[in-house]
């Protein structure tokens, strides 16, 4: 069964739990892919990857490039599943997949100060529990650290 993770990004940003979850997932030999709403988000996204350690990176490739399939983490605007990831991470209110049973979990990030981002959490918490998905809502107390809520 599918697990549907919703972590409800307040007082922080996307960058700064991103790749913590991304590292995450491989270390547990899954494959991700992480989906956003526009290119020019994919594109900042890549470029961070590649810096926001000085002690290392983190290995991806985006949807544009001749081995797609090959990569651990696959950036992408698309809803389609070349790397045959394990995980799908869901950013900047991309759209639950059709094919969600296909994962082993799908990650939702969002952010908690947009009025929007959280009514269409909101809205994805309704259809994910009407499929019959397992939904968990995850919220950092007040040192950072993610409590299950719901």
């Amino acid at each position: 069964m599918t697990e549907i993770l919703f972590y409800h990004l307040q007082g922080q940003k996307l960058e700064g739990v991103l790749p913590t979850l991304l590292e995450k997932s491989i270390a547990r030999g899954w494959r991700a892919v992480v989906q956003g709403a526009s290119e020019e988000r994919m594109e900042a996204l890549d470029a961070y990857l590649w810096t926001y350690r000085d002690d290392g990176f983190l290995p991806h490739g985006t949807w544009r490039e001749s081995e797609a399939a090959m990569q651990p983490v696959l950036l992408t605007v698309n809803d389609d599943n070349p790397n045959a990831a394990q995980v799908r991470f869901l950013l900047d209110g991309a759209g639950v997949p059709a094919d969600a049973g296909a994962y082993a979990r799908i990650v939702l990030l969002f952010d908690g100060e947009d009025e929007e981002a959280v009514a269409a959490a909101r809205a994805q918490w309704t259809e994910a529990k009407t499929k019959g998905f397992e939904a968990t809502y995850w919220q950092p107390d007040e040192q950072g650290r993610w409590v299950k809520q719901a």
